[in-house]
């Protein structure tokens, strides 16, 4: 994916205030240091982050944290690393840490477009998690919305072979652009023929079942990785009038 000047360059977030509680402060201060990794422009080894081999979930603006902390506590058996640029985000899913006692859960508070480039490596996550990204309602907002091809390419070129890009969003209008985008991309493939069930592993959020009472729609996508096929299909000479294998 080309390299872009800051001024063009998509970001993955709007810079809002918010307001810091006591509970979250406190876990900032003392549970920061050792879950807060530092974004740094060189590529994290995932496995010594964690102390262990195991699958690796990336999640995009995780908000206040909620689901994430409930999927990481239901899946011990995989490690999280959360993307938040919004401190009382990051204080709150501190807290949760602290008090769940969950050991596979680290965060990253930077541009997720940026921790994408240089800090997870190529093919070296298990899932992708981006749940309710601003929807950027008008028209004339449209481009600023995160799903747009070139960061679905940048997604795809950090998913293992068969790994999983999962989006939600309750916005319809958004709903239809991810699905084309999505659809667009040659390395993924949809795992249902239009939008997917909620995955069990998704837990709703309350303004989701807040939504979800008044009427309101919820979309899920669910794309997986294509497995690049075995070079000796590519390069086997094929007798005459014999099918391409990888076709």
């Amino acid at each position: 994916m080309p390299e872009h000047s800051s001024r063009h360059t998509i970001r993955s977030f709007v810079l809002r205030a918010g307001r810091m509680g006591s509970g979250q402060q406190k876990a900032l201060d003392e549970l920061g240091p050792r879950y807060v990794l530092p974004y740094r422009p060189s590529e994290l080894d995932l496995d010594a982050t964690f102390e262990r081999q195991a699958g690796k979930i990336l999640e995009i603006g995780f908000g206040m944290g909620g689901a994430t902390a409930d999927i990481a506590e239901r899946h011990p058996e995989n490690d999280y690393l959360g993307i938040e640029v919004h401190t009382p985000g990051v204080g709150a899913l501190l807290k949760q840490i602290g008090e769940r006692n969950l050991t596979n859960l680290r965060i990253v508070q930077h541009d997720a477009v940026e921790v994408l480039r240089h800090m997870i490596p190529d093919a070296g996550l298990d899932g992708i998690h981006i749940y309710f990204p601003d929807p950027w309602h008008k028209s004339r907002h449209h481009k600023r919305r995160l799903i747009q091809p070139g960061f679905v390419a940048l997604l795809t070129q950090k998913l293992k072979p068969d790994a999983y890009l999962h989006l939600a969003t309750d916005w319809e209008n958004y709903a239809q652009q991810m699905l084309e985008v999505l659809s667009g991309e040659k390395k993924l493939a949809n795992t249902a023929p239009d939008y997917s069930p909620r995955p069990a592993y998704r837990p709703l959020t309350k303004f989701e079942q807040r939504g979800l009472r008044l009427g309101h729609g919820v979309w899920d996508l669910v794309f997986r990785r294509t497995c690049p096929h075995p070079p000796e299909l590519a390069t086997k000479p094929q007798k005459s009038g014999a099918p391409q294998p990888w076709r």
